[in-house]
């Protein structure tokens, strides 16, 4: 009996078997499964805007509007000062970036209610699809930020006061801040959302609380200094900020803000994880 058995054994390529620990992540499994993780990135990037008029033009066309909006109403109607920037390019800065946050946490908080009935069928591992919503979009962003260098290249070439400094170098590793937070926020609220449905809706409303809670649409230099310390709570902030000195040459950089930011994303990344791996185990019978 056992000579058939293991003879059996000999068969399987791969044993899937339970796994106890707290920090279940298996970056070699990850690794293994790289290519259904771009076969997401396809599926979903070309499925965004499939059987639409405009097709991908609406990836440009999305900022295009925002700016235009937040142009008429925050710069013209309110008359927000914007450090001396041009409207347009001051307001773009912030939409690309936080379009990039938002969409990744958006798009990866409900990853396990959306694919419930993937999940149920096949194995694979269930980071999977988080990982390939934030790559979905990272291929987004570098859409919109090429349209947001061509309007920062005509406003250069027109004379304004646009001083693209060495802080660009920091443009990755604010690109993987945004990244890793989103990731880590999405899936916490993916792996709530399980047992409380509740997440599902204050998603909505909670990112547009959270996006006026960021400098997108004003400067921080109109923010009383005694309250800097809250922006510094909010990890996007220093993002922003960091991100529109670097190519416009006007804002505020605070080192210990960016290391606030990292330090929050660091303890938001691995608590989902954390608890994106205990909840997948039993989500089957919750969901």
């Amino acid at each position: 009996m056992n000579s058939i058995r293991k003879k059996k054994d000999e068969y399987w390529t791969s044993i899937i078997q339970p796994r106890s620990g707290w920090f279940d992540i298996s970056l070699r499994d990850l690794w293994k499964y790289r290519d259904l993780i771009f076969l997401f990135v396809r599926r979903d990037f070309v499925a965004v805007y499939k059987q639409t008029i405009l097709g991908p033009l609406w990836f440009l066309l999305q900022p295009l509007f925002s700016t235009i909006v937040f142009t008429i109403v925050f710069g013209k109607i309110a008359n927000i000062p914007t450090d001396g920037l041009p409207q347009i390019l001051f307001y773009m800065s912030g939409i690309v970036t936080w379009n990039y946050f938002s969409g990744c946490l958006t798009k990866t908080s409900d990853t396990f209610v959306s694919n419930k009935a993937t999940f149920g069928k096949v194995y694979f591992p269930r980071l999977v699809v988080p990982i390939s919503a934030v790559i979905t979009n990272l291929l987004t962003f570098a859409i919109q930020l090429l349209l947001f260098l061509v309007f920062m290249l005509f406003f250069y070439f027109k004379g304004s006061d646009i001083h693209p400094n060495k802080w660009l170098l920091l443009a990755p590793f604010l690109l993987i801040d945004m990244a890793a937070l989103g990731l880590g926020f999405g899936i916490l609220v993916s792996s709530l959302t399980t047992k409380y449905r509740d997440f599902a809706f204050i998603v909505g409303f909670g990112m547009q609380l959270w996006m006026y809670a960021t400098p997108i649409v004003y400067p921080i230099s109109q923010v009383p200094v005694r309250w800097h310390w809250i922006y510094a709570i909010n990890p996007m902030s220093a993002i922003v900020e960091t991100f529109r000195y670097a190519f416009l040459g006007t804002g505020t950089i605070q080192i210990w803000q960016l290391g606030s930011s990292l330090g929050i994303t660091f303890i938001v990344l691995s608590a989902g994880i954390i608890l994106f791996s205990r909840i997948e185990k039993t989500f089957m019978d919750t969901v």
